[in-house]
């Protein structure tokens, strides 16, 4: 038998390992597990700050190294008030591209949600001065709100209008425009695209420097905006001037039998000049095979218009020329044409159709006039021409 000394001391053994294992079961202590939970805390906001510290970094290093360089071409439009503004200066910085591109926006619905008065857009192609200005500012003269002013001149050329001229601030970005050339058409589009900026142009007259009116304001605008049509001329030529002028090359684009010719100075209303500036389609075509004898300023615009909308053409324009004298230009009127007779003339001869119906009333405008010829029409206006 065992010793009672071994007995106790297995007993103790028990004992002891039964006081460990209840001593390993035990709960840490309360202070221990704050003090554990401080360190977690404290480590989580740690990580928090450390990284967003690390995503400014990171965000300073990006703009520091490729700043940005979009610059929006025109105001975000937050409300309908900010696409219906009308601009006061006519400078901006859009290059051709982006102003035809930005032009090219047309409403399909055709109830305005605001209250519209359609304007003339007036749209001066000149190759610097306008020394028949001060006529037009008669013709202008208390008509405002019912019409906008454009010009197109050299880019060296510096205008004199004061603030009190109809003509103040109102030329466009422009660039060398020569004649008979693709670059005469691109400042045709180029008026036409800032005249559209302004929501509230409806009809585009385009008119040189050597152009005047030959009917008062109210007239005008009576004539253009009741007219079913735009103005262009747009005939199919069989001579050498026409159809001979035509490059096979234009093909399958533009083919001989849709091939035309009118004059560059048109009448068109909102939905014409967008098709005007949108296109790209014959373009490159007149471009390229359409230079001097072929003189693209004369075809490229009718020919587009007549293969796209041939129905909305009038095809005949409201400015009337002299062409008796031959030659590559009209006749020149200067200081001793302008009589009362003159146009007495002018307006006798004229018969034509008008929403095809007849009537006397054929042409708004003339050409050329010298800058000699001012005085005398300046004097005649009242009576001959109703301003």
């Amino acid at each position: 038998m065992p010793s009672k000394r071994l007995l106790a001391l297995e007993k103790g053994k028990d004992t002891a390992a039964i006081s460990v294992e209840m001593s390993s079961s035990r709960p840490l202590p309360i202070k221990a597990i704050q003090i554990f939970m401080r360190f977690l805390i404290m480590g989580f906001c740690f990580s928090i700050i450390s990284v967003n510290r690390y995503r400014t970094f990171v965000k300073k290093s990006v703009i520091a190294e490729a700043p940005s360089t979009y610059q929006p071409c025109f105001e975000e439009a937050s409300s309908i008030e900010s696409w219906i503004r009308t601009q006061s200066g006519l400078r901006h910085a859009m290059n051709d591209t982006e102003l035809f591109w930005r032009a090219s926006f047309y409403p399909i619905i055709k109830e305005y949600p605001f209250k519209r008065v359609p304007k003339i857009a007036f749209m001066f192609l000149a190759a610097g001065p306008l020394p028949l200005a001060p006529l037009w500012q008669k013709f202008f003269d208390g008509h405002e709100g019912l019409y906008s002013i454009y010009i197109h001149s050299s880019p060296s050329y510096v205008a004199p209008f004061p603030p009190t001229s109809v003509f103040y601030n109102r030329h466009v970005s422009s660039q060398v425009a020569e004649w008979g050339r693709m670059s005469m058409c691109d400042a045709e589009k180029r008026l036409l695209a800032n005249a559209l900026l302004d929501i509230s142009n409806e009809w585009f007259v385009l008119v040189s420097e050597s152009c005047i009116p030959l009917r008062n304001f109210t007239i005008v605008y009576r004539y253009i905006s009741r007219s079913k049509y735009s103005f262009m001329g747009s005939f199919d030529e069989h001579g050498p001037f026409g159809r001979g002028r035509y490059n096979r090359n234009m093909e399958p684009e533009v083919t001989l039998s849709q091939w035309r010719k009118g004059s560059q100075w048109f009448v068109v209303n909102r939905r014409l000049a967008v098709h005007i500036v949108e296109d790209v389609k014959y373009y490159p075509k007149f471009k390229n095979f359409c230079k001097p004898a072929c003189y693209v300023d004369e075809h490229y615009f009718p020919t587009m218009l007549t293969i796209k909308v041939p129905h909305l053409l009038a095809n005949r324009t409201l400015t009337r020329v002299d062409w008796s004298r031959g030659g590559d230009h009209p006749v020149t009127f200067g200081k001793s044409d302008i009589t009362e007779e003159f146009f007495k003339k002018i307006f006798e001869r004229e018969t034509c159709l008008y929403n095809n119906q007849p009537s006397t009333i054929c042409f708004l405008f003339a050409r050329k006039f010298a800058p000699s010829a001012l005085d005398p029409l300046s004097e005649l206006s009242s009576k001959v021409l109703g301003f």
